[in-house]
């Protein structure tokens, strides 16, 4: 695997990231809405530039040494006031199985911990998205326990996981 950094997420990353939500397995497992409306990359970057004006929300682009797109890391929620996040990831398609997500996580806990002095992070996952909870343990989150019947996609509800790292948890390598 090539090193992956983050970059902001701005309008240059549109094409890439309306690829991601068209995504069924992305949109499966994420709040993205199905169908996505037309536009939906565009604003949901808008929206995360927004965010970042505002404090409330950061998001980024994953890219490989090459600056190929690999991905999004998302603080979804930031809460100055309590010192939490919550965060998110999402791997491209060719870059899944290469310990890409790892790798966007890993770097998305360190900038929540030192950027935004975090004393909480936590992640929301999909009770049936066992890959991305295998990322979370490798990260050091732990499963706090299970949300039943949360998560409303289409009139379905689904369970979710709350994981949680905490900056004196012991260090992963």
């Amino acid at each position: 695997m090539d090193p992956v950094s983050l970059t902001p997420l701005d309008e240059r990353w549109t094409e890439p990231v309306a690829a991601l939500v068209a995504d069924p397995d992305v949109r499966r497992f994420t709040r993205i809405p199905e169908p996505p409306p037309a536009g939906f990359a565009g604003a949901w970057i808008d929206a995360y530039e927004k965010g970042r004006a505002d404090g409330s929300r950061e998001g980024f682009a994953a890219v490989d040494g090459a600056g190929g797109f690999v991905g999004l890391g998302l603080a979804v929620h930031i809460d100055r006031e309590a010192a939490e996040a919550e965060l998110g990831y999402i791997v491209a398609g060719h870059a899944r199985g290469q310990g890409v997500g790892t790798a966007i996580l890993r770097l998305l806990t360190d900038w929540g911990f030192t950027e935004l002095a975090a004393q909480r992070l936590v992640l929301v996952i999909d009770a049936e998205n066992h890959a991305s909870q295998r990322i979370a343990e490798r990260c050091g989150y732990q499963l706090e326990g299970v949300m039943r019947s949360t998560h409303v996609k289409q009139g379905v509800r689904a369970d979710v996981g709350l994981w949680s790292r905490l900056p004196s948890d012991p260090a992963v390598t």
